[in-house]
């Protein structure tokens, strides 16, 4: 079958550039005693100096970092700059030129549900696994395990399971298109819904990640809740979506420019709301529905130091104001 044929040739070609990452980090038992605690992941080549791309979670807060390449050496390996907000990182490796496999990474904007999506990875620390299935569906959003929202996410009922995290997700042509980063699993194990970074996400940021280690994210200084109909309702507000502004952080760029946040905090059914904020309603003349609105609009538009235009209510009544974007200190 054409198709198997392709996925053989895939994987000898690629899987020498995918390898097993042990970080090591130091915590506290019972006793206070600290103690090191090892977990597994995976991650890909991406040039011949020993960059190395992974998922942020993988390496995070890691005491040290070990590399296993294919030809099952084990290597220690450096952070090179890594970015939370996106759940990407870089190490480096010292190897030689001919252990190095890089990989090439493709365009994941021309992604189309139902193309063939591949993974490799390290499952349960069984090395350079393999798995097919499809691209479920693209433009998703998810919650990291610190709660931060991921954008723009590739859906995948490729088998991804603990230990994947950080190998490449694959298009047909053996292109890198993603990086495979979390499950939804009821069980802990996959049950047909994978999700993986999209590579454009990598490569737009991996420049600031090798010069400076650390990536650079629009900041406005609020944190907000989407308005709709109930609390629309609820609060007899004269608009049903935006953003109303719960909180303006001391000196951030929207303190500066004058918005405000919440001034009290209501009872709506079971939920307690911070309300009689602004409610921001466009950035630069286009609507926002909600924060999620927001916050595209500042990674997919702006960078720091750029000036955006608010327009907003306060009190019913209209105001704009133009701000000026700081750097996000979250990462």
């Amino acid at each position: 079958m054409q198709e198997e044929e392709t996925l053989i040739a895939i994987y000898k070609a690629v899987s020498p550039g995918v390898v097993h990452i042990t970080s090591t980090v130091l915590s506290q038992d019972f006793f206070f005693r600290v103690m090191p605690e090892s977990g597994t992941g995976s991650g890909f080549v991406i040039d011949d100096k020993g960059l190395i791309l992974t998922n942020n979670h993988v390496v995070e807060n890691a005491k040290s970092v070990e590399v296993t390449l294919p030809d099952q050496s084990k290597v220690p390996a450096k952070l090179v700059g890594r970015d939370s907000e996106s759940d990407i990182a870089v190490i480096r490796v010292t190897a030689p030129k001919e252990k190095l496999t890089p990989l090439r990474l493709g365009d994941s904007a021309r992604l189309q549900v139902g193309q063939m999506a591949i993974a490799i990875g390290n499952p349960f620390g069984l090395d350079r696994t393999v798995t097919r299935g499809v691209i479920s569906a693209v433009g998703r959003t998810i919650i990291s395990d610190t709660g931060r929202k991921i954008r723009n996410v590739i859906q995948t009922d490729a088998a991804i399971n603990p230990g994947n995290s950080g190998g490449p997700l694959l298009n047909s042509l053996g292109e890198v298109v993603g990086i495979n980063s979390a499950i939804y699993t009821p069980s802990g194990g996959s049950v047909g819904v994978g999700f993986a970074i999209p590579v454009n996400t990598a490569k737009k940021l991996l420049p600031q990640l090798i010069a400076r280690g650390r990536a650079s994210h629009p900041w406005l200084g609020i944190t907000g809740m989407d308005v709709d109909a109930i609390l629309a309702k609820a609060l007899s507000l004269p608009v049903q979506d935006g953003v109303m502004i719960a909180q303006v952080w001391p000196n951030a760029p929207a303190a500066r420019a004058g918005l405000r946040g919440s001034q009290r905090r209501m009872r709506v059914g079971n939920y307690l709301y911070s309300v009689g904020g602004d409610i921001i309603r466009t950035l630069d003349g286009e609507k926002v529905a909600n924060m999620d609105d927001v916050i595209a609009f500042l990674e997919d538009r702006k960078k720091v130091g750029d000036e955006v235009r608010v327009d907003f209510l306060r009190d019913g009544k209209p105001h704009a104001v133009t701000v000026r974007l700081g750097e996000s200190p979250e990462n």
